[in-house]
């Protein structure tokens, strides 16, 4: 008898790859939407404000005068934005400060699942939905000489509290608005990180015996230090921009003394017509934002990587 033994047929699928050229084509245009906005909304602005800084431009001459870095040269010698400066730096980190200990404190306050909670939280957040503009002609007149809280001053027979006639404040009053109406975002934030820190942790914190401010310290807090990051640059970059609220709330008065860098900027290219100086001064104050952030994000980073250890 003879025995035949066929060989195993081995089949090969042959896996056929789309040309990269069509995933490149395809990643492309679905980038180009974004990419187009970026370049219009960000980098056109930013290279024309380069340019104009380095001009001396009324916005309505068909030529700016090139003028090199004369701009930034008068910028170290201009008294106006040196108080500028100070005053959008106190504002930046008094209201910071603000922001961070009452979006927290609240966010603590309405963290649970209760219909109380939810109202509270809608009332906390409501500020914010309002425009700046609307929100500083409110405070005006609530808080003005001829305001709703002097007039019940004066009617019980008190003097006129100077809220938005006197420097200070007028200093003071303006950032208090700024807490007021800004915080409620720092309270929506904070209390997506409280969801995410771990309730066992708590738990067992709880079950080993420590106090409510021990399980605070020791174990909420580290868990919401990404919040903390996030609240902290967020409020430094739109209180170094303050403007509309200024215009608003005390117009810059009195005598300028609550002027910041935005408002100077804008009242320097458009009121005074020197669209190249105001772009110099534009540039500063984004270089200086871009620094200040960059440095609180790695500050915070290090405090972070730190409790982790």
């Amino acid at each position: 008898m003879t025995l035949t033994q066929e060989a195993p047929v081995v089949t090969a699928t042959v896996v056929r790859r789309k040309p990269r050229s069509r995933d490149g084509w395809a990643t492309a245009i679905m980038v180009a939407p974004a990419t187009v906005l970026y370049t219009v909304m960000l980098i056109i602005p930013v290279g024309l404000a380069l340019y104009l800084s380095l001009t001396d431009w009324d916005g309505f001459s068909a030529n700016p005068a090139f003028v090199g870095a004369a701009n930034y040269v008068n910028l170290l010698d201009d008294p106006e934005l040196r108080r500028a400066a100070l005053v959008t730096l106190l504002v930046a980190a008094a209201g910071t400060a603000g922001l961070n200990l009452l979006g927290l404190g609240f966010a603590l306050l309405v963290n649970g699942v209760s219909r109380a909670n939810t109202f509270f939280r809608i009332v906390l957040f409501y500020p914010h939905v309002l425009s700046a503009l609307v929100v500083g002609f409110l405070w005006s007149a609530i808080l003005g000489t001829t305001g709703a809280v002097n007039n019940l001053v004066t009617t019980w027979g008190g003097e006129v509290l100077p809220f938005l006639s006197d420097p200070t404040w007028a200093t003071i009053t303006m950032i208090a608005v700024l807490v007021w109406a800004g915080f409620g975002v720092n309270v929506v934030l904070y209390l997506a990180g409280l969801q995410a820190v771990p309730h066992s942790l708590i738990e067992a914190a709880r079950i080993d015996g420590a106090t409510r401010w021990q399980v605070f310290r020791n174990v909420t807090l580290p868990a919401l230090g990404p919040s903390v990051t996030v609240n902290i640059v967020l409020s430094l970059v739109t209180l170094l921009k303050t403007y509309d609220l200024v215009v608003s709330l005390t117009a810059g008065g009195p005598a300028g003394q609550t002027q910041t860098v935005a408002y100077l900027i804008l009242w320097n290219s458009f009121h005074d017509a020197r669209l190249g100086f105001g772009s110099a001064q534009s540039v500063l104050l984004m270089l200086v934002t871009a620094a200040l952030a960059f440095v609180v994000t790695r500050l915070r980073r290090r405090g972070e990587l730190a409790v982790h250890q």
